[in-house]
């Protein structure tokens, strides 16, 4: 029987965000490692894909979404993002944003093409470049205030293809601002270069920051492929609703691939998001950065007050921690450490690094119900 695995394949590992859920289930802890959203899914849009179930809209869509959803992201876009897309020919509804970033990378890279890489990275953005055969060209974001270095991404870009840029960030909460955004913008000109975005904590954004879409910059709309998802925003995370937005050319080919590998989102969901998002206040967004604020503030102090120095984050919902105080001579290992002494679950910094810049840092998520996030403060004080 032939054993061989694909050479690309044997780059890719478990990321450590599924393994320590596993550890924290083994154990009974409180997670705070996988971004799984515990909050509540609002009623509209769960009650327009239980309706669409029962309507019979349960067969493919066409390959790029639901007319009436694909319409509902062109309308989100043009009034959130200040991004005209025509949902006939520039949008396509895909399987998360994560299902949304393969499409794009599998349409747009060739096997050995150098694509620029800020890290700390999120580990799903790494091993989809590493799944198509791209090559990681590393930046570093300097803490305390994750800023990059103008010549360093010059030294990347004049070998890469593309870049991904990821605002608001995972793991480090940093909202790019619109200066920083148009260095990136000056560097992608001028060495022409795709650009990938992921944008899915766009609506998680703290202390007067604002989130800018790379795609509105002058002249970045036409090598910009916008993605996000409502995964985050609706708690909805299993659902498996993203899209990706670009240029009709690319967005066609975007959206082949889209069909190859998923054939279509599913459909009552596709639709459950579509009406759902109609009958929602524009309140909702606003209250929800005002909750996410406060469990951010909540988690912090109590990091704080643990001896774990959180950094804290202007956007998304996890905090990189300064884990050196635990024992452990990395940071799986000092993960392994909090989870038995307080039963909550994190992060090894190892994940978001290529090197072993992130041995001193933890990521916890704080995208929970009130009354887990308390629990998880709670134990973690005992460190104190």
């Amino acid at each position: 029987m032939p054993s061989q695995i694909g050479s690309r394949a044997q780059m890719i590992v478990q990321a450590e965000i599924r393994a320590m859920t596993l550890e924290c289930e083994r154990v009974g802890g409180i997670n705070l490692a996988q971004g799984v959203c515990d909050t509540e899914v609002p009623a509209a849009i769960r009650q327009a894909a239980s309706a669409a179930i029962e309507r019979g809209i349960n067969s493919y869509t066409r390959f790029d979404g639901l007319k009436q959803l694909r319409e509902v992201i062109a309308n989100k876009l043009r009034d959130h993002n200040g991004i005209d897309a025509d949902p006939e020919t520039d949008i396509t509804v895909s399987a998360g944003s994560t299902g949304a970033l393969y499409c794009a990378c599998m349409a747009l890279l060739n096997p050995g093409d150098g694509v620029v890489l800020f890290e700390p990275y999120y580990g799903y953005h790494l091993n989809t470049l590493l799944a198509v055969g791209a090559v990681p060209l590393y930046v570093s974001l300097q803490p305390p205030n994750w800023e990059f270095a103008v010549e360093d991404l010059k030294r990347a870009a004049a070998r890469a293809r593309a870049i991904v840029v990821n605002t608001p960030a995972n793991p480090s909460g940093k909202v790019l601002s619109r200066a920083e955004l148009e260095e990136i913008a000056e560097v992608a000109d001028r060495f022409d270069l795709v650009v990938l975005t992921d944008e899915i904590y766009e609506y998680f954004v703290y202390d007067g920051h604002q989130h800018v879409s790379p795609a509105t910059l002058p002249g970045m709309g036409e090598r910009t492929v916008t993605i996000s998802s409502f995964s985050k925003v609706f708690s909805i995370t299993g659902w498996r609703i993203g899209y990706s937005v670009a240029r009709a050319a690319w967005a066609q080919m975007i959206g082949y691939i889209n069909d190859l590998v998923y054939v279509c989102a599913p459909a009552p969901l596709q639709y459950g998001v579509a009406v759902g998002m109609g009958e929602l206040e524009p309140r909702l967004f606003s209250q929800l950065a005002a909750q996410y604020a406060d469990k951010r503030d909540r988690i912090c102090r109590a990091l704080q007050r643990a001896g774990l120095s959180p950094y804290v984050p202007q956007g998304a919902y996890y905090v990189l921690a300064d884990a050196t105080c635990l024992p452990g001579g990395t940071s799986k290992g000092k993960a392994m450490a909090l989870l038995a002494e307080t039963g909550v679950a994190s992060v090894p910094g190892s994940a978001f690094w290529h090197d072993t810049a992130g041995e001193r840092y933890l990521r916890f998520c704080f995208a929970k119900t009130d009354e887990e996030l308390n629990e998880a403060c709670l134990r973690l004080t005992r460190l104190s």
